[in-house]
């Protein structure tokens, strides 16, 4: 049974202790920009990264965690020289990663991309944390599973996507039937105004120039294809007590209106602020309070004019390819994911073309299936044999290029 996020009082410690998952990547850099910016209210616990030693090593010097994981084995030795006298414990691998998310930390952001971020998130949310979630394939993929533990360890998930965040905010969860639809707005990426024929063209360095948002290849690449908000489409399924039909997505190109929940008395509520991911991440670092950011301020009268269009299903089939996997539901958003991730990563590699992406997605959920996932160990299965297939239909395409 879907339920909305467990909300809870704030702790009532002066300092809340925090623990970063996947604190090298660009939300996790966020996150200790604000951190760094009020160092008496938070203290962290531990932070971990993927491949990035030397940034890692950085962070662990400045911020004095108890603990700074590695998730890449090979770097543990030179994580571990780096911050030799520091008293910082080192440690490297999947199983670390878990450790570090079960530590006793008020606050976890969850901020690994992809499927590495599934069993970390599900820890924490195990032992009753405060979850910030910034992976989204959380919920995509384990969305029934992740709000059991959150329902049955008492634990709080608060969005961190601009869009779910920009929708927690504004949604009255007091009375959810009140609420005719949400709204999820989308830039339309760098190709919004391109052809399909202009897009087969494109190249990653093309791909991953957002107009608006400074974020990560993978999901600048999912931003342009509109997989991003597809995959968010299902997250606000499982984040938000809405049915399917109720979830629309609107092109909003300047990215000021982040969501909108739309009542039945005909009232549209909408949270509005500069494109800038400290924004989104400051309302849950400090929730249910707020805290001062050094974000730009909105200056509507600058911006001038706001535009919307519906979004072009033919241009852009992976936000339908989503919407279908959401309605098949079972093991169905899990084949999506895999499939987008290998995708984009041969895309990326240049091994296959952008319009590849969507095409290796919809073989796949039309070739593979599975039943219904019951564990986190059937979903790690599920996504482990998508990518292999998923890879051998991407080798394929890369040898027509």
């Amino acid at each position: 049974m879907r339920t909305a996020q467990q909300l809870k009082a704030d702790p009532t410690s002066d300092v809340r202790s925090v623990t970063i998952l996947g604190s090298t990547g660009s939300v996790g850099c966020n996150t200790l920009d604000l951190i760094a910016r009020d160092l008496d209210r938070y203290r962290v616990e531990a932070i971990t990264g993927n491949r990035n030693v030397q940034l890692l090593a950085e962070q662990a010097k400045k911020f004095r965690p108890q603990i700074a994981v590695i998730a890449c084995e090979d770097g543990y030795a030179e994580l571990k020289a780096l911050l030799s006298g520091t008293g910082v414990e080192v440690a490297a691998g999947e199983g670390a990663l878990v450790d570090a998310a079960r530590r006793p930390a008020d606050w976890v952001m969850a901020g690994i991309v992809g499927g590495a971020g599934l069993a970390p998130t599900m820890a924490a949310a195990q032992r009753g944390a405060t979850v910030a979630l910034a992976n989204k394939e959380c919920l995509v993929c384990a969305g029934d599973l992740l709000l059991k533990q959150v329902a049955a360890n008492n634990a709080t998930l608060l969005p961190v996507d601009s869009e779910h965040n920009a929708i927690f905010q504004v949604f009255d969860f007091d009375e959810p039937d009140r609420v005719e639809k949400i709204i999820l707005t989308a830039s339309g990426g760098p190709f919004r105004e391109l052809t399909r024929e202009e897009m087969a063209s494109v190249t990653p360095a093309q791909a991953v120039a957002h107009p608006n948002w400074s974020m990560g290849a993978k999901i600048s690449v999912d931003s342009a294809t509109m997989m991003n908000k597809g995959l968010e489409l299902i997250e606000a399924f499982y984040l938000f007590p809405v049915e399917e039909p109720q979830i629309e997505v609107l092109v909003h190109p300047q990215s000021v209106i982040h969501s909108m929940v739309a009542y039945v008395d005909g009232s549209v509520l909408a949270q509005l602020g500069a494109p800038d991911m400290r924004t989104p991440i400051a309302y849950a670092l400090a929730w249910p309070s707020r805290m001062e950011t050094p974000t730009p301020r909105l200056k509507l009268e600058e911006i001038g004019t706001l535009s919307f269009e519906a979004p072009d299903f033919k241009r852009f089939p992976a936000l339908k390819l989503a919407r279908d996997a959401l309605m098949s539901g079972g093991a169905a958003p899990t084949i999506l994911n895999a499939a987008n991730e290998v995708a984009v990563e041969y895309f990326l590699d240049n091994s296959i073309g952008f319009l590849d992406i969507s095409a290796i997605v919809a073989e796949m959920l039309n070739s593979i299936s599975h039943n219904s996932p019951s564990t986190i160990e059937d979903v790690l299965r599920i996504d482990a044999e998508t990518r292999v297939v998923a890879r051998d239909l991407a080798a394929r395409m890369a040898k027509k290029q």
